[in-house]
């Protein structure tokens, strides 16, 4: 039987790379978006669609949805990202950034970690801009900020999935060209996904709750 891969925020960018990338593996995907795109439904996938993350019903569709399956990789990478400075604070962006980027991800693993398989792995997508040592430059106060506690959970759920024999990989993803940086970046989506995947497969529980650049650099927390 094909392992299962849940990937989230799966319609655009890293996240539809990732499934390209798992179909190539073999993966039976089950990509999971708020709104598909033309591209992800021309794929070989489960589309999981309507899923506001950020909502109690959201949610609940998604675990509905999912209820049957079993998990070898779930892959939490939604997350939006605005820009706020101390003379321009915007408490609503600040908000909407921690209900996607840090709650929404340990929701979602909450709710699917009856069916996590022994051995299965989960993935955040989280930023080094949620680096409280990397920090150089200052302002993006949501986007720090909601990173950081991403960051924070992914460590306590390291140690309570571990005696499950459930690891979980923290990983920045690179400086992606993605529509969320104006497609700004320095690698492409294609090699940041070939990357992540590449950390994915060598994960285990002896590496649990390491935080990583895609390139398997070390990232100071």
């Amino acid at each position: 039987m094909n392992k299962n891969v849940v990937i989230t925020g799966a319609n655009r960018g890293i996240g539809l790379a990732l499934v390209k990338g798992y179909i190539a593996q073999g993966y039976q995907v089950y990509a999971v978006c708020r709104h598909s795109s033309v591209e992800l439904n021309a794929l070989p996938v489960i589309t999981v669609k309507d899923v506001d993350v950020t909502s109690d019903d959201g949610i609940n569709k998604l675990l509905r949805d999912l209820e049957q399956i079993t998990i070898d990789v779930l892959i939490c990478n939604a997350g939006i990202l605005r820009d706020e400075s101390l003379s321009e604070l915007n408490i609503d962006t600040i908000r909407a950034q921690f209900e996607v980027n840090a709650l929404a991800p340990l929701r979602i693993v909450s709710g699917l970690q009856a069916q996590l398989n022994s051995g299965a792995k989960v993935a955040m997508i989280t930023s080094r801009m949620g680096s409280i040592a990397d920090n150089c430059s200052g302002g993006r106060y949501g986007y720090r900020m909601s990173k950081a506690a991403l960051n924070a959970a992914s460590m306590s759920l390291s140690i309570d999935l571990k005696p499950r024999n459930i690891a979980v990989g923290i990983y920045h993803p690179g400086y992606v060209q993605t529509d969320m940086v104006n497609y700004g970046g320095d690698i492409s989506a294609t090699e940041s996904a070939s990357r992540l995947i590449d950390l994915i497969n060598q994960l285990d529980v002896t590496e649990t709750g390491v935080f990583k650049h895609s390139n398997g650099q070390m990232l100071p927390w």
